[in-house]
């Protein structure tokens, strides 16, 4: 008799998602679509625009008086956010 190497699907996927240079692009889609979650729903409705660039996630805010307060909070926000993915993605957060 032989011996099946069986390994779990998650773990399957997780390879080729990596081996094909997917994994990474995937963790940052979770990332930006956490933000309502993470963030709250009240400063999600005064969010224009997302995205990551360099491992720096960018917000663009309507309200001057939010994007104040949430530059105080910047580094809770980059934890949570990573956590909330679990991995590394972003290593900052710019508001604008």
């Amino acid at each position: 008799m032989f011996k099946r190497d069986v390994k779990p699907i998650a773990d399957l996927l997780n390879y080729n998602l990596r081996l094909h240079g997917l994994e990474t692009p995937l963790l940052q889609k979770r990332l930006v679509e956490s933000w309502p979650v993470v963030a709250g729903e009240v400063v999600a409705r005064y969010t224009t625009n997302i995205y990551i660039y360099n491992q720096t996630l960018f917000v663009k805010l309507r309200l001057p008086a939010l994007r104040a307060e949430l530059g105080m909070k910047r580094h809770e926000l980059v934890g949570r956010l990573n956590a909330h993915v679990g991995a590394q993605i972003i290593a900052d957060i710019r508001f604008s």
